[in-house]
């Protein structure tokens, strides 16, 4: 399958942080790839922005490097190469100060669409964009894009939104979670509302429950200090795994439209119901043979934040009501995947008394890393003589296989940046969601830390704490294997 490229229209990119490590591994990679893709127009400027004293060439040669690092060489041919760094340009700008601003003023269009990349620390997120503002550099119809972690809390979050809300209107704002980039993330609204097949069976008279997982087989070394501020409630269950319980949950909208799908979204974490202590399960991975402990990866021997945590949610409301939401992220699992799994009820009636032991029942499987797909789970008669034998085989589709190479190895972050361009905030967290989000998790939050519980330990390698596995047992249900 050929993909069908559509370019956007002339624009000036400004990245803050630009010489950041989000910047050289994600931002500006995957601008270079739509640039290969012919989707950039031949008049768009990237102008990076940052505290290094360091001047266009230098910027370029950074970003050839980092090209050279993240990119594969039969994807990155030098001529093309060369053709994209003469659409970049350096400010050195003074992000708390006046040091700048009117250079970048002097070279941005007024015709094209401009929009600035917050790739920098949430604590300069209003500092940027009331200089951009003060110094007419931001217009009334400029985008701004801002980076995770939006908000540490309620309170911060709402402090946060009012900061950009000073100079920016919320239809210019653009909160990114690379998560809802990935392709079959995106599926997840056309599976369900394109296609008849799923959406009549789509609610608790037919679905079991729901699992929801994203394990990295990794740990947190490197990034302790910032992990054991935060944990996997507020580093990945808050958000990313959020937003995918948000895409499963939601009613159809009522147009395919930003602001319809974000309404729905937001209904869904308000219909969440309270969550009892005894349906959360916390966990910190031990020491192994290869690692060391959660402890000396934070140097933090009295740390109670969580590397793993599985939770048992339900949504009250008429769709799903009976049926629960299970969700669990950590670090050091036993491989790095992430799915979700719509596990269907059995049939009403049994015809094939004694055939059906060990069966595992219909279950939608969608794969978001690292091999992106849909496996549907179906119960067939096993082939050959000696009566009716029953098995199960999945019917798979690997979107690799389906759609090409070539399509799949699109990341994510170069899909949400051209949608920033085109104006598109589908795929892109409004304030109030935001806001919903942690008012649901703060409560959460609180409560074990008022009830001073401890992490359970686990294996590094394993499939997290028991304690996860009996909060599923509790239910007569299991967790799928983790990268089965």
């Amino acid at each position: 399958m050929v993909a069908r490229v559509i370019p956007v229209e002339p624009f000036d990119l400004v990245i803050f942080g630009a010489t950041g490590d989000l910047a050289r591994r994600k931002i500006l990679p995957g601008l270079f790839h739509r640039f290969r893709a012919g989707q950039m127009p031949p008049d768009a400027k990237i102008i990076g922005s940052a505290r290094s004293d360091i001047d266009s060439a230098g910027f370029r040669e950074l970003i050839a490097a980092a090209i050279g690092e993240f990119i594969p060489e039969e994807l990155r041919p030098a001529e093309l190469v060369s053709e994209f760094l003469n659409h970049l340009s350096y400010v050195h700008i003074d992000a708390m100060g006046e040091t700048g601003w009117s250079e970048l003023r002097g070279i941005l269009r007024p015709e094209a669409v401009r929009t600035f990349y917050l790739s920098v620390s949430p604590s300069l997120f209003g500092a940027i964009a009331e200089r951009l503002s003060h110094n007419d550099i931001a217009t009334l119809e400029s985008r701004i894009v801002v980076e995770k972690p939006f908000g540490h809390d309620l309170t911060s979050a709402q402090a946060l939104n009012k900061d950009l809300l000073r100079h920016f209107d919320e239809q210019q704002i653009y909160r990114i979670d690379h998560y809802l980039g990935k392709e079959t993330v995106q599926n997840l609204m056309a599976l369900r509302f394109a296609n008849s097949l799923f959406e009549p069976l789509w609610n608790s008279t037919h679905i079991d429950h729901v699992q929801i997982t994203v394990a990295e087989s990794i740990g947190v070394a490197g990034r302790g200090g910032y992990y054991d501020q935060s944990g996997a409630m507020r580093d990945m269950v808050q958000n990313h795994l959020m937003q995918l319980l948000c895409l499963i949950a939601m009613e159809p909208p009522s147009k395919f439209t930003s602001n319809s799908v974000r309404d729905e979204k937001v209904k869904v974490i308000e219909a969440l119901e309270p969550v009892a202590l005894d349906d959360i399960v916390r966990g910190q991975y031990r020491s192994g043979r290869d690692n060391q402990s959660y402890f000396d990866d934070v140097e933090n021997a009295n740390s109670r934040t969580e590397s793993y945590i599985a939770l048992k949610l339900a949504v009250g409301n008429w769709r799903w009501a009976g049926t629960p939401f299970y969700l669990r992220t950590g670090k050091q699992l036993r491989d790095r995947a992430s799915e979700i799994a719509v596990v269907f009820k059995d049939p009403p009636h049994n015809i094939f008394p004694n055939k059906m032991e060990g069966r595992k029942g219909n279950a939608l499987i969608i794969r978001l890393q690292p091999d992106e797909g849909i496996t549907l789970r179906t119960t067939i008669k096993e082939p050959g003589p000696g009566g009716m034998r029953l098995t199960e085989v999945d019917m798979d589709m690997s979107f690799a296989d389906a759609l090409g190479d070539s399509l799949m190895s699109q990341d994510a972050y170069e899909r949400l940046i051209m949608d920033v361009i085109r104006g598109d905030q589908t795929l892109f967290m409004r304030g109030d969601e935001v806001e919903a989000a942690w008012a649901w998790a703060d409560p959460l939050i609180a409560a074990w830390e008022d009830a001073n519980q401890r992490p359970v330990p686990y294996d590094p390698g394993s499939s997290g704490p028991e304690e996860a596995l009996m909060l599923m047992h509790r239910g007569g249900r299991r967790w799928r294997p983790i990268g089965d």
